[in-house]
């Protein structure tokens, strides 16, 4: 498996293309993925488990114990 992903949590982000945004979320994720040929489909989905089950995000304790599916955060990949 070559998969990398390089994940930072954001208040918000957004990706632009020639001065024009075409992607924008909220609190969230914001993704870089480096994919090769060589990658299945069990790579993504184990990479894209991992990444929704990431738990970095406070709780009501103020202790990082969320995941992103918890708080109802986005993702831009």
């Amino acid at each position: 498996m070559y998969l990398r992903a390089v994940v930072q949590r954001v208040t918000s982000s957004s990706v632009s293309v020639e001065s024009e945004v075409v992607g924008t979320i909220g609190r969230g994720f914001l993704v870089l993925i480096g994919v090769t040929s060589d990658d299945t489909d069990r790579d993504v989905e184990y990479i894209a488990d991992k990444i929704a089950n990431m738990r970095v995000f406070d709780d009501e304790d103020g202790k990082l114990n969320l995941s992103i599916m918890d708080v109802g955060g986005e993702v831009l990949a």
